[in-house]
């Protein structure tokens, strides 16, 4: 099987609390893959090393084959896109004009592309209405339609459906097994609404203190998510 990411021995320390404790992980290539865990698990810390926004204290992955510590892991990271808490977009502008300074950005001269990609998230009807005005909904697509300006084979979710309304996990829902099954994109996602991971996810990773406790391929689990996490780790789900 051919991964797009994985990790070795990965921890990070912040002050004598372990965060991450010697996590493992393998994504594969045109997965979906859910990543499971309590609040407090290490889910977010381990997408914010992946992104390099943090450094772990030991350990490293390895990127489209290159190793965390190479210097062409910079290049590697090119060919991922990611959305880490709150979409990074300009509230003042139009969804297009996002859009363009992205392109810009990235050293992007078609953009003739855009309005093909605002259409793909579900935007294209947005005109000259500024992102401020925009729905929960609309602004986390349009992070989305940012992160995918450059064209990513990984896409890096985390919680891409918190906060929205019913109508809003639907369609964020539908954008995602579209850019997976139409564009071949791997998507790595986190979310606490386990039952709408489950409908998303081929693969599962489960987090508990900072250790990977196992990964599995949907098709292997029998049940519902909570209850397969449960055996897992024992104790009470508390979100």
């Amino acid at each position: 099987m051919e991964y797009v990411l994985t990790a070795e021995n990965l921890t990070k320390e912040y002050k004598g609390f372990r965060a991450l404790d010697g996590l493992a992980l393998r994504v594969p290539k045109g997965a979906i893959y859910g990543l499971v865990g309590k609040n407090g698990a290490g889910k977010t810390t381990l997408i914010r090393i992946l992104c390099a926004l943090q450094a772990p204290t030991k350990g490293g992955y390895s990127l489209f084959g290159v190793d965390s510590g190479d210097k062409a892991v910079t290049q590697a990271r090119g060919r991922m896109g990611a959305v880490v808490e709150a979409p990074a977009v300009y509230q003042e502008l139009t969804a297009e004009e996002n859009l363009r300074i992205q392109y810009k950005v990235l050293g992007r001269r078609d953009i003739d592309a855009i309005p093909g990609l605002l259409e793909l998230v579900g935007l294209e009807g947005t005109g000259k209405k500024k992102v401020k005005n925009f729905s929960l909904g609309m602004r986390q697509r349009l992070g989305i339609a940012v992160a995918l300006a450059g064209d990513p084979e990984l896409l890096i979710l985390d919680e891409p459906v918190n906060g929205l309304d019913p109508q809003g996990i639907i369609e964020m829902r539908k954008l995602l097994q579209r850019l997976n099954r139409e564009r071949g994109t791997t998507i790595l996602i986190s979310s606490h609404i386990l039952d709408e991971l489950s409908r998303l996810a081929t693969h599962y990773g489960f987090i508990d203190r900072g250790r990977m406790v196992e990964e599995t391929a949907a098709t292997d689990i029998t049940e519902s998510l909570e209850k397969h996490y449960m055996k897992l780790v024992g104790g009470e789900w508390n979100e």
